[in-house]
Parts: structure tokens; C-alpha cells; sequence
């Protein structure tokens, strides 16, 4: 079974769509997808696609909370194990659920064991003594009205009735929820599906290992995208790279291609293009994707950096985000456009937001949201001083991304912080 994820939400296009703008489109463009029955060994982390009830009662039987006797009536009562002084731990939880007790009569029960019929309560192994002919009768230190009618027994169905919902859908699950599914039942779990995302990198300029020569850089994006990827909850599918030609490009993004370039026969759900979104001659993505028909959804942000960010919805229903080729720039769409995507695709909540107090005066940028990276200092967010967008030493070192409005901002204003996703737990899903 799957979730109806055939009609895709169209929204309106976002030429230079403001900061907040862009980042609820982005979410409104990520319907959740299909989901998928996993062994409990893979479902940690994963997000609950349908509430999850209990298969039978929990616990399924009743059984003690004690270790002593399970008694019938009141006191004095006769054990009734004598031909089995030395059983086993698991003989005598078999045993004592097979023998139906009758009112004056006890059986030695440990703590987890089933509850035989006809027992009315659990004496306690501290409150009893018995005596050389099986006699069992209270100790000095007995209470009064010990055992009462019921006690120091754990009834069926008393965690969990058959049928009641354990585990409710869009619950991120942990540890203790795969521990609880199992006892009620389960050996599998649907869960909604990671969005599968592939990965293309350009820019004939750019080197893989060793030191750049001049016009020559590094590459920042294929360490770090697989990676941060995963960390936002999808699951990378292709990496390829590509070169600087127009025709390369469309080669690649059309699904009518059949060359070894094409990522379009790829399984995944969103495919990410670093670099090439500018509108100069050496930038063909913004052309391919108009000569391809792609349904353009944000076409450029304003902010800073990040500004010639894009998302489009290419014909075979992928959706694109288009990174700048800045590093940092492209650090801040994956957390204006890349994060909220994916959350939506993966059925979880938009990424927290934070309010903290400036730590210093920002001055107006008239028309552009600012995106800074900063520390959380006493609360209070203090900017980074490497914050241009080629830069990357700001957002290694940060906590935080401050949103800076057009109006800048003076010290202890409060301004909307986003907490970066390496230091703080996936969020709940909704």
C-alpha cells in the first residue's frame, strides 16, 4: 500500500521570492511520499507512515510482579509444589500457569511468571514463611491486610489492549518505539520513504583532490552534499559530474536521454545541480530547464548569499534545486530550500526556528534577507566575520544561521536563528 503522492501541488512562481516565501514553497512542493514495510532492524529513525496497535494483549497474560506465591483465598495456604523442589527458573513460570489453585492453596511464582487459575493475589517472598509441612502463612513483617485481592499482579492487556493504538503515525522512531512495537507484535513497520536524491556536480573549473592552480578550485560540494543529504533525512541515490556545455546539461536532466550522462533514470525523487545559475554565457541551466518545459517554482531568492537559487518541477515530476556555485551561498539554499523540501517529502515538520537577541548592530540590505553564520553566545547570536559567500570557515565554526531582515538589526533585537542540522536531533515528524 502507498500514499497518493500522484498530483503534485502547483504552486505559483517565486521570481526573487522573499526569504519566508521561499522557504514555505519549498515545503508546500515536497508532498509526502509512498511509504515502504521495513524489518524493525531498519526502522529506527524512520518515520512512522500509520499508527501501529497492538497485536494482542500486552502483556498477553497475567503474571507476577514478584517473586513468592501466588495464593488463593486467604491465609494459611498449602503449597502445592512439593514434587518439584528443584525445578528450573522456566519450569516453574510454566508450571504455575498450568495448575489451577484452589481456594487454601499456593504455588511458588517468580516475578514475570504466568499467573495460574483460580489465584487471587501474589504474597511476596519477604512477607511469607513457610513452614516443615508446606505450610505458608505471613511473616512479622506482613502487612495486616497482605496479600489484598488482586495484588502484586500484572493483568493481561494492562500495558496495551489488542487493537489499541501504541505508536502513532508520523512518529520519528526510537530505540524504545522498535522495542514496543515488537512486544505488541510486530516484526516489520511501514514507514514513510526517504526521498531518494541525486546529486549533479559541474564546473569545468573544479578539481577533485590537490592543491587548485590559478582558476582552479576545490571541490566543496561532493564531500559534503552525500553527507548533509543523509543528515537531512534523504537517502542519495546517483552522484555524477558534469562539464560546462549546454548540451551536456540537457543530456543529463532529460529523461529522453540514453547516454551514460542522463541521471533522469535514476530512481530518485529530487536531483540537486550545483553551480551554473547565473545568467552568463557559461551558465546553460536556466535555459535547459526553459527548453526542457520544467515548471519553474522559485526562481531566484532575495537574500544573501544564495540569491540565484532555484526549484523546478522537471517533466517526469522530479523536483530540481539548483545550488549556486558560491559554497556558502549554496549552504544557505539547502537550509532555505533543500531542508524544507525534504521534510516535506518525508512527511516531517519545517525546520525549527529559533528566536535569539542580536549580539551586535546589522545594518540594512535593502531587499535581501541576510543569512550570517553565527555562535549562540548567552543567548545572544553573534555573527561570524567570514560570512561572504565563497566562504566557509564562518559556517564551520557556527551554531546557528542568523535571518537577518532588509532592515538589518540592532543589538539585543530579536532575530530568527536557524539551528544548523549537525547540532541539534531531527525534528518530530507531524
Amino acid at each position: 500500500m502507498t500514499t497518493d503522492n500522484s498530483t503534485p501541488v502547483i504552486l505559483p512562481l517565486q521570481p526573487n521570492a522573499a526569504w519566508e516565501h521561499a522557504r514555505s514553497s519549498a515545503y508546500s512542493a515536497g508532498r509526502p511520499l509512498p511509504y515502504e514495510t521495513v524489518p524493525l532492524a531498519e526502522a529506527l529513525g524512520q518515520i512512522l507512515a500509520l499508527d501501529t496497535t497492538a497485536l494482542q494483549p500486552v502483556p498477553h497474560y497475567a503474571s507476577s510482579a514478584m517473586d513468592g506465591w501466588a495464593v488463593s483465598g486467604p491465609p494459611p495456604w498449602q503449597l502445592v509444589t512439593q514434587e518439584e523442589p528443584r525445578a528450573e527458573r522456566w519450569q516453574i513460570h510454566k508450571e504455575s500457569g498450568r495448575r489451577p489453585l484452589q481456594p487454601g492453596q499456593a504455588v511458588a511464582i517468580l516475578t514475570g511468571g504466568m499467573i495460574p487459575a483460580g489465584a487471587s493475589s501474589v504474597l511476596r517472598s519477604e512477607s511469607g514463611v513457610v513452614s516443615g509441612d508446606d505450610k505458608l502463612t505471613l511473616s512479622s513483617s506482613a502487612r495486616g491486610d497482605e496479600p489484598s485481592v488482586g495484588e502484586h499482579i500484572r493483568p493481561a492487556g494492562e500495558e496495551a489492549a489488542a487493537g489499541e493504538v501504541t505508536i502513532t503515525r508520523g512518529t520519528v522512531l526510537n530505540p524504545a518505539h522498535i522495542a514496543l512495537a515488537a512486544v505488541c507484535g510486530h516484526d516489520t513497520l511501514p514507514v514513510l520513504r526517504p526521498p531518494r536524491v541525486s546529486l549533479l556536480l559541474t564546473g569545468d573549473e573544479v578539481i577533485e583532490y590537490g592543491l587548485p592552480e590559478a582558476g582552479q578550485v576545490r571541490d566543496t560540494f561532493g564531500p559534503q552534499l552525500p553527507q548533509l543529504v543523509t543528515m537531512l533525512g534523504g537517502r542519495m541515490d546517483v552522484v555524477r559530474r558534469l562539464s560546462d556545455r549546454y548540451e551536456d546539461v540537457v543530456a543529463a536532466l532529460s529523461s529522453d536521454a540514453t547516454d551514460e550522462m542522463s541521471i533522469a533514470m535514476s530512481s530518485g525523487d529530487v536531483l540537486i545541480t550545483t553551480g551554473g545559475t547565473g545568467r552568463s554565457e557559461a551558465d546553460h541551466l536556466r535555459q535547459a530547464l526553459e527548453d526542457m518545459q520544467a515548471e519553474m517554482l522559485i526562481d531566484g531568492i532575495a537574500m544573501r548569499p544564495g540569491h540565484p537559487t532555484m526549484l523546478a518541477r522537471l517533466p517526469d515530476g522530479r523536483l530540481l534545486v539548483a545550488l549556486p556555485g558560491n559554497p556558502l551561498a549554496a549552504m544557505m539554499a539547502v537550509f532555505t530550500v533543500l531542508q524544507p523540501l525534504l521534510d516535506g517529502l518525508r512527511g516531517a515538520p519545517l525546520p525549527p526556528e529559533r528566536h535569539v537577541l542580536a549580539g551586535v548592530d546589522i545594518e540594512p540590505l535593502p531587499g535581501r534577507t541576510r543569512l550570517i553564520p553565527c555562535r549562540i553566545e548567552d543567548g545572544r547570536a553573534v555573527p561570524s566575520p567570514y560570512f561572504r559567500s565563497g566562504m566557509l570557515r564562518g559556517i564551520a565554526d557556527a551554531d546557528a544561521v542568523m535571518v537577518v531582515p532588509e532592515a538589518g538589526c540592532t543589538t539585543d533585537e530579536a532575530v530568527t536563528a536557524l539551528p544548523l542540522p549537525w547540532t541539534v536531533e531531527q525534528p518530530p515528524a507531524r
